[in-house]
């Protein structure tokens, strides 16, 4: 995928069913225009004008590289 960082958001939260913390995840894909990140690189999102089928999100800047 040219131009697109598939970010992936970690989060806990408590099943109340089972009574436990579970760990859920969630992935978005984002526009990079210059296709500076790579994986492993902590980056921030923000919702944009679909761009594509899936993306609707765009990066705005990296918190910490790789």
């Amino acid at each position: 995928m040219d131009k697109t960082v598939v970010v992936e958001v970690k989060r806990t939260v408590f099943d109340p069913m089972y009574k436990k913390i579970v760990r859920r995840r969630k992935r978005y894909k984002a526009h990079d225009e210059e296709n500076q990140y790579k994986v492993g690189d902590k980056v921030t999102i923000m919702e944009t004008r679909p761009l594509s089928k899936d993306k609707r999100w765009r990066v705005v800047r990296v918190l910490s590289l790789n």
